[in-house]
């Protein structure tokens, strides 16, 4: 079976012997933000033929995408054609999929307000990367709650929004536990130097995008306070234990957290301060406050949310996560950075 998405915005069976899945030239897709991320993935949906429509919270982005002046606010000083935005979601009405990219803590609200505006059956590709904080979901679990008509589908992999945008080469992984569905989406959003790679686990997808991102301030304060690339490679490797140990125990499998959306992903977020989690853990290693550099930041730094909803997350499956658990005492204010580090230091030996 191979599958079509339509300006109707379902998925339509067909037989084998039929074309596989595309998009026509008519199909609307809908970019559910207007940051960095939702920028760069419209720009890649729209050079495959179809028609995208983006809806931004904020009414300045939204004009000056419109008007072809780029996103300066989330993606300064990348030039991008003119993409239609506004900051009403009944804009986004008759989409045939939904791209959602509003951070995890704001999801819930989001895909309340968008409901109302989609058909039962629309795939939604949820790519942004974070546990709920408030209920200790995962994305797909907060989606199945408010849209349950919706087909979930998860994005993620190693992939700067610059680097998309700027037409670079990146790989991510495309999940969905519907093959024909997901098979729609890859074609519907693969380029030559966007390659999704199709895996039905959610699951697993959505972990290793959430607990890159806490691992990525560890690495950054110990980018921060200089403690060398031997202390950085090891906190990679121990901490890619930490979220397949996780990942597993939620329902994931293994082999989908050693592959673009677990090992490459925190690969990538861990060794650039292009990374905002990253550049925040470097920041608070060179003795800032938290709060004083979040207060600069226009774009959210998920790692921030995601860190006591893992930690809460492992403390109820009964997994160790040490890292993790450093990273969540050091931002809530239970110790400092030398005693964090030391208590790491300061584990039984053990075989790995």
């Amino acid at each position: 079976m191979s599958g079509r998405l339509g300006r109707s915005g379902l998925i339509r069976a067909a037989t084998l012997e039929e074309e596989r899945c595309i998009v026509t030239d008519a199909a609307q897709i809908g970019i559910l933000g207007g940051g960095a991320w939702g920028t760069a993935l419209a720009i890649t949906v729209r050079e495959s033929g179809a028609d995208v429509r983006v809806w931004a919270r904020e009414p300045e982005v939204a004009a000056a995408l419109s008007q072809g002046r780029g996103n300066p606010r989330f993606l300064p000083g990348v030039s991008l054609p003119a993409l239609p935005a506004s900051t009403d979601m009944a804009d986004l009405a008759g989409c045939a999929a939904i791209l959602a990219v509003i951070p995890a803590q704001f999801a819930r609200a989001g895909f309340e307000a968008l409901r109302p505006h989609l058909k039962p059956g629309t795939p939604v590709v949820l790519c942004a990367k974070g546990i709920e904080q408030s209920r200790l979901m995962l994305m797909t679990d907060v989606l199945r709650e408010t849209m349950p008509e919706a087909v979930p589908a998860v994005l993620s992999g190693p992939s700067f929004a610059a680097d998309v945008a700027g037409h670079l080469p990146t790989a991510v992984t495309l999940a969905c536990a519907d093959p024909q569905v997901g098979q729609a989406l890859v074609d519907m959003i693969g380029r030559p130097t966007f390659r999704p790679y199709l895996s039905d686990d959610l699951i697993g997808a959505e972990i290793g995008g959430a607990v890159k991102n806490v691992l990525a301030i560890a690495c950054g304060v110990v980018e921060g306070l200089r403690l060398g690339r031997s202390a950085h490679a090891a906190l990679i490797a121990r901490g890619f234990a930490e979220m397949t140990r996780l990942g597993v125990a939620l329902g994931g499998r293994a082999e989908t957290l050693a592959g673009l959306c677990g090992l490459g992903d925190l690969v990538l977020t861990c060794s650039s301060t292009q990374s905002r989690n990253m550049s925040f853990g470097k920041a608070l290693g060179e003795g800032r406050r938290a709060a004083d550099i979040l207060a600069e930041r226009q774009a959210v730094t998920e790692g921030v949310a995601s860190a006591p909803a893992i930690c809460a997350l492992a403390a109820r499956e009964g997994i160790d996560m040490p890292i993790c658990a450093a990273v969540n005492a050091l931002l809530g204010g239970e110790a400092e950075i030398d005693e964090v580090i030391e208590r790491l230091l300061s584990r039984p030996f053990k075989g790995e």
